[in-house]
């Protein structure tokens, strides 16, 4: 996900109606021990957008396993979205026989499931959606135009859920194994989604049906984009010898600046293939689409609304941050929202890391210096226990806010200068695939955390690395470097919250030269005449705290609210 937009809306459609329950605001988090019963493993869905009216029907048909007896089926819905029938393996239930007062569909199965077995819910619903206030960092449906006055919808919901236009189970590990998705439209629009086309129905009266498949989807990945759409198409030949169809959904009048972007993402799917590993998507496409809102990593039809922007580091690093994502959210996926760092981290550290690769290390530090300004450290990357994703990305309810991206980032440039280019890249595919040798059908969609990811340091390199994740990611303040000199000697200390053991290596240029104090037991001498210039990390390789950025933030803070008054 990215930063602020103003997002065009439809004259009808009132941002934040109809109102959604605290149930169906929230994302993730604390799992309900009872709805833990139930495997998700397919998922049928039928949904027709109605532009006109604003509102949506659908049809979703849910196939579980089992995981322990089951008396009832326990799925997320916003309440708005009512269902008007349900039938369990193809029987329908008496209307007495499901409920939905706070965005929780509870289902009373007939008959008791044993532990093993599979039961399918067929649910109809429908209704006015809530409609985003900002989307994609508030979630719903944008119903807005095209230029030419067509109709223009699309849904971004990571931080809301699923739940939000068709029933699931809103937790980030109940991804199934496969999803239809049937999206029917009105005469001359059309719906790109997640995965492969399996082909376009056209009935009596115009409208359309857009059949597609989806393998192992992110459920608030998944998305509905309706526009009078042009597409560009075109194919990669991956270096791991397989074939990526491309498809880019634009809209009309835009053919030049679409063919631009285009060409970006060849080169792009390149740097991801030669540093990350293979495309996890490449059975079924590489595609994007414009959007009336900026941006989302909707698995294999990312959300894109950068307006063609220009930049000086030569690529739109919207596109590359979204398309990060299909290996930092989608194939590899935080099993809970306190770790999204992995997700927005590693999906932010990708731009400076492409811009290296595109032109040297001047680019990569020029991005890094950058992004380190808007560093806050107001809480700790991650608080060790379950938290919903609006828990996260709120400062003020204590969470880490765009620290996540920022931070994060900069952990992860700070980690690669510790333990060199090769163990951090092989501990980066290891999150990411689970294998350090990933290949085109050798690996699956898999579930990360915090505390794996901190294994997998000790297993590449077979040292402990647990100080550099106490401070980085479990406190919020970072660690200070405190500088002192006396006669001919310079002494260097780490102070860090709590007094954490914290024995980072940092580079001291004296005079031009280059020397590596260990740091052993935080602390470290080195001998310097006088009268000598010292450089501390001249090539700013860790992340350590700036009196002059915060100085400068808070300038910054207090020339906005004069402004403001």
């Amino acid at each position: 996900m990215t930063a602020l937009l103003t997002v065009p809306a439809a004259a009808s459609a009132e941002p934040g109606k109809p109102a959604i329950t605290a149930q169906t605001q929230k994302s993730g988090g604390a799992v309900n021990p009872e709805q833990m019963r139930q495997q998700l493993d397919t998922v049928d869905l039928a949904i027709e957008v109605m532009p006109q009216t604003e509102t949506i029907d659908g049809v979703a048909t849910l196939n579980f396993t089992a995981k322990a007896p089951l008396t009832r089926l326990i799925i997320d819905l916003d309440r708005n979205l009512p269902a008007t029938a349900i039938a369990i393996d193809g029987v329908a239930l008496p209307f007495r026989a499901w409920s939905n007062p706070e965005g929780v569909l509870t289902i009373t199965l007939p008959r008791r499931i044993a532990a093993g077995e599979k039961v399918s819910a067929r649910i109809s619903y429908g209704g006015r959606p809530h409609v985003a206030i900002r989307a994609p960092w508030d979630g719903g449906f944008v119903w807005s135009k095209t230029p030419s006055g067509a109709p223009w919808v699309a849904t971004a919901v990571q931080g809301e859920g699923c739940d939000l236009f068709w029933p699931c189970m809103d937790t980030p590990t109940a991804e199934p194994k496969s999803m239809d998705i049937h999206i029917t439209v009105p005469k001359g629009l059309k719906a790109p989604s997640n995965g492969v086309l399996q082909g376009v129905t056209t009935l009596a009266d115009g409208r359309t049906t857009w059949n597609w498949r989806v393998k192992n989807p992110t459920v608030y990945g998944i998305a509905l984009n309706v526009a009078p759409y042009e597409v560009i198409e075109g194919s990669y030949k991956s270096r791991f010898g397989n074939t990526i169809p491309m498809f880019y959904w634009y809209l009309p009048g835009e053919k030049k600046q679409a063919e631009g972007l285009f060409a970006e993402f060849a080169p792009t799917l390149d740097f991801f293939e030669s540093m990350i590993g293979p495309y996890p998507w490449g059975d079924q496409k590489l595609g994007v689409v414009e959007t009336p809102h900026k941006g989302m990593e909707h698995q294999t039809i990312n959300g894109y609304g950068n307006d063609y922007a220009k930049a000086p580091e030569g690529f739109d690093w919207l596109f590359q941050h979204e398309f990060a994502h299909e290996w930092f959210a989608n194939q590899l996926t935080a099993a809970d929202w306190d770790d999204m760092w992995l997700h927005e981290g590693y999906g932010s550290y990708m731009q400076p890391l492409y811009g290296q690769w595109r032109e040297g290390d001047a680019r990569y530090i020029a991005m890094l210096s950058k992004s380190r300004e808007t560093i806050l450290n107001k809480a700790p990357i991650i608080s060790g226990k379950p938290r919903s994703e609006e828990d996260v990305y709120k400062t003020e309810n204590g969470g880490p806010g765009g620290d996540i991206y920022v931070k994060g980032s900069w952990m992860l440039h700070t980690l690669r200068g510790l333990i060199g280019d090769k163990d951090f890249f092989d501990v980066t595919r290891l999150a990411v695939y689970g294998r350090t040798d990933p290949r085109p059908g050798n690996f699956a969609p898999r579930f990360a955390s915090s505390t794996e990811y901190q294994g997998f340091v000790k297993q590449v390199t077979g040292k402990d690395y647990g100080w550099f994740f106490d401070v980085y990611l479990r406190q919020a303040a970072l660690p200070d470097l405190v500088e002192t000199r006396s006669g001919g000697t310079l002494s260097l200390g780490w102070k860090t919250p709590k007094d954490l053991p914290f024995p980072m290596p940092i580079e001291v240029e004296v005079n031009g030269k280059l020397t590596r104090l260990a740091m052993t037991g935080g602390k470290d001498t080195l001998s310097v005449a006088p009268q000598a210039h010292v450089v501390i990390d001249p090539m700013a390789r860790v992340l350590r705290r700036s009196v002059a950025i915060e100085e400068a933030q808070a300038w910054r803070a207090a020339q906005a609210a004069k402004g403001a008054k």
